[in-house]
């Protein structure tokens, strides 16, 4: 299995069902100028699937808050 590491999301899409993520890596940040970034890899999930992972990634970030990992900023009020 390959572990493939990216910095952020540049990308997302919805085509006939499928969600199809684009994942990129910083490469070079240089003063005043805007950051290098390149391609990581590619997802594709179909909607269950996303949703599914969704729901997996909101547990994780739940436990983190509650393991004092993470904390939750509150929104400014208006």
């Amino acid at each position: 299995m390959q572990t493939i590491f990216a910095d952020g999301v540049a990308n997302m899409s919805l085509i006939d069902g499928v969600v199809r993520i684009d994942l990129v890596n910083v490469t070079s940040i240089e003063k005043d100028k805007d950051p290098n970034i390149q391609l990581a890899g590619r997802l594709a999930f179909s909607l269950p699937a996303l949703i599914r992972t969704h729901d997996q990634l909101t547990k994780m970030i739940d436990k983190m808050v509650a393991d004092g990992i993470l904390t939750r900023n509150t929104p400014p009020s208006n």
